[in-house]
């Protein structure tokens, strides 16, 4: 484990914001305008540092690339027939999917003295899915896999198969790391979904991005890559347990009115970008 990353882990307190049990209606352009708040107020001081868990049911976040694509509509509409809503994100990569056996998670910590470089907060991530499951005694990697959707350099793999991915996104000396772990289904089938999206989307039209060509048995989930029924709950526990083991405290601690104010400012924020990006496709 990285000492530098052991001690972005290790702070005084880590503030929990749980809201991964919200339901079908919880909409996933909520959670970045949430974590753009969260760094505002963490970079200013006025937070701790903040491990936010978040679900979102049948949602495809996609990347600015992807609204590039010459036949998105098409894409769009594929995506929207399976059952999936379609949102863009304000952080960097491509197309993921979320559903309800997705458990993300965002730490957002203070940058006040620039001290948080792109690997650091990569690796923090990293070091604590890898002492979440450690007990299971399998090694699991940081590397791209290639074929796999949204790949990167920090995608993270049990033998070869990715399972979770990595963003980050700095706002006013606030720093957050997302990750999305696909804790159960079939991974294999939610890269076919993405795999498909890309296909309509780009209807072997030439373009300057290079999109990612998805092979799905690249991706999987823990429960299949463990061999054990995993639950979001589950993960959940050992989230917990693990920041607890590393913190001196945990505090659950919601919006306050200040931080209210700011989300909804950042809310229109999301909206704004996703009709301007999206159009007659934003939901």
């Amino acid at each position: 484990m990285q000492q530098n990353s052991l001690k972005l882990l290790a702070q005084p307190a880590w503030r929990i914001i749980d809201q991964s049990s919200l339901g079908p209606h919880f909409d996933a352009r909520h959670s970045f305008a949430i974590d753009d708040t969260l760094c505002t107020t963490v970079g200013r001081g006025e937070s701790p540092a903040v491990m936010r868990s978040w679900v979102h049911h049948d949602t495809i976040v996609l990347g600015i690339q992807d609204t590039k694509l010459p036949h998105l509509a098409e894409g769009a509409a594929y995506l929207h027939e399976q059952g999936y809503k379609t949102i863009v994100r304000n952080s960097g990569g491509l197309a993921v999917v979320l559903d309800q056996d997705v458990l993300n998670i965002s730490l957002i910590f203070p940058d006040a003295e620039k001290g948080i470089d792109i690997d650091r907060g990569y690796e923090a991530m990293f070091d604590l899915i890898k002492v979440m499951f450690a007990s299971y005694g399998t090694a699991i990697e940081a590397k791209e896999i290639v074929g796999s959707y949204c790949p990167g350099s920090f995608d993270l793999s049990i033998r070869n198969q990715k399972f979770a991915g990595i963003s980050q996104r700095r706002v006013r000396g606030g720093v957050a790391v997302q990750i999305y772990l696909c804790v159960k289904g079939s991974g294999s089938k939610r890269a076919s979904l993405i795999q498909e999206f890309y296909k309509k989307g780009l209807q072997n039209t030439e373009t300057k991005f290079s999109y990612p060509d998805i092979e799905p048995h690249t991706m999987a989930s823990l429960s299949e890559l463990l061999q054990i029924e995993l639950t979001v709950s589950d993960v959940m526990l050992l989230l917990l347990q693990t920041l607890n083991s590393m913190s001196s405290s945990l505090v659950n601690m919601p919006l306050n009115a200040t931080e209210q104010e700011l989300f909804e400012t950042q809310l229109q924020r999301m909206y704004d970008r996703n009709e301007k990006a999206l159009g007659s496709l934003a939901e």
